[in-house]
C-alpha cells in the first residue's frame, strides 16, 4: 500500500479566484427528497448566501429529487456509484467557486453558518474549516469556547487531532478548491455507502494537513442535525479498527501517535487535546469477546479494501 503523506506540498500562493472567496454549498443526497427540502429551505434562510448550490444525487437519478432542486432553482447532478465519497467528490469536481461547502441533506444551517465558515479562508494557508454539529440532545449544551481553533503541522497531536474526531465531521465543513485539485480528496473506499464506514473527511483532513495547509474549527458555525443511526457496536467495532489499520499503512511517520492515541483509549484516560466527548465509547468499554472478533474482522476488512490503492 502507498504511503500517502509524501505528496508534494502545495504552492500557498492566492489564486485570483481564491482571493474572491465565492462559495459553493453542496448537499449530497439518496432518495431523501423530503429531507432535501428541509435542508434547502434553511439553506434559503442564510444570511451569508452562496454563489451556487449543488444537489448531488447518489443514485441513477431520482425525479423526486429533481423536483425538489427544480423547486429551489439550485443545480442538481448526478453520481451513480454510490458511496459518499464519490458523491462528495464529484461536487468538489463540478464546483466552480473558491469555496467548497457541505452540509447532509437532513441538516439545517444556522443562518449565520455559511458566513462563519466562509471568513478563515482569507487566509491563503486555510484549506479546510469546519463548524459544530448540534442533535437535539446537545441543543442546550453552549460551546465552551467560541474562539476559533486552528489546526497545522506545528502541533504535536495535530495527526491524532484530524483523524479522530478533534477538528470535525463531514456534515459541517468546507474546502479551499484549488487545495483539492488535482486528485481525490475523500477515499472512496471509506465513508457510507464504501466497504469501510466512517472516517472519509477525517482522513483528508490529514491529507490536507500533511501538504502544510491549516484547517480551523469554527464553533459558531453551526448545523442542526438529527442522532445518527447506530450501527451494532460489532461492526463500529470493525470499521474503527480497519480504520485505524489503514492510517497505521498509510502514515508511517504517525504510527507512534496512533499507537499513543490508542493506549489512551484502552486506559480510559482523557486525550491531551479537545474532543467534544472525552469518552472512550462503548468499543473500548466493551467485553473483550467483542474486540477479540471486531479484531480479527477489522483486520480482514482492512486486508480487502487495502487491495486497491487509492489514486
Amino acid at each position: 500500500m502507498k504511503s500517502l503523506e509524501f505528496r508534494p506540498e502545495q504552492n500557498h500562493t492566492l489564486s485570483t479566484e481564491d482571493a474572491t472567496l465565492t462559495a459553493t454549498i453542496v448537499i449530497c443526497t439518496r432518495y431523501r427528497p423530503a429531507l432535501l427540502r428541509r435542508c434547502l429551505t434553511a439553506v434559503s434562510r442564510l444570511n451569508h448566501q452562496p454563489d451556487e448550490v449543488l444537489v448531488v444525487d447518489n443514485s441513477p437519478g431520482d425525479a423526486d429529487t429533481v423536483c425538489v432542486a427544480r423547486e429551489f432553482d439550485v443545480r442538481y447532478t448526478v453520481e451513480p456509484l454510490q458511496g459518499l465519497s464519490r458523491a462528495r467528490n464529484r461536487g468538489l469536481a463540478e464546483s466552480t467557486s473558491a469555496i467548497v461547502a457541505y452540509i447532509d441533506d437532513d441538516a439545517e444551517p444556522d443562518p449565520q453558518w455559511l458566513g462563519n465558515l466562509v471568513d478563515p479562508f482569507k487566509d491563503e494557508l486555510v484549506a479546510a474549516t469546519t463548524g459544530r454539529v448540534i442533535t437535539p440532545v446537545s441543543r442546550d449544551l453552549a460551546a465552551e469556547d467560541h474562539k476559533p481553533r486552528p489546526l497545522s503541522k506545528g502541533d504535536p497531536h495535530w495527526f491524532e487531532i484530524a483523524t479522530f474526531g478533534g477538528l470535525g465531521i463531514g456534515c459541517n465543513m468546507a474546502l479551499r478548491r484549488s487545495a483539492c485539485i488535482g486528485w481525490k480528496v475523500f477515499d472512496e473506499r471509506l465513508g457510507r455507502g464504501a466497504p469501510l464506514h466512517i472516517g472519509e473527511e477525517t482522513h483528508a483532513f490529514a491529507l490536507l494537513l500533511s501538504r502544510g495547509y491549516t484547517a480551523v474549527s469554527l464553533p459558531d458555525a453551526v448545523v442542526y442535525h438529527p442522532p445518527s443511526t447506530r450501527d451494532t457496536i460489532q461492526n463500529e467495532a470493525r470499521n474503527s479498527i480497519s480504520y485505524w489499520l489503514l492510517l497505521f499503512a498509510e502514515f508511517p511517520k504517525h504510527r507512534m501517535d496512533l499507537l499513543r492515541f490508542l493506549t489512551y483509549r484502552l486506559k480510559g484516560k482523557d486525550l491531551p487535546w479537545f474532543r467534544e466527548s472525552q469518552e472512550p465509547g462503548e468499543i473500548i468499554s466493551s467485553g473483550w469477546g467483542i474486540r477479540l472478533r471486531a479484531g480479527i474482522n477489522g483486520l480482514l476488512l482492512f486486508l480487502r479494501t487495502s487491495k486497491d490503492d487509492p489514486e
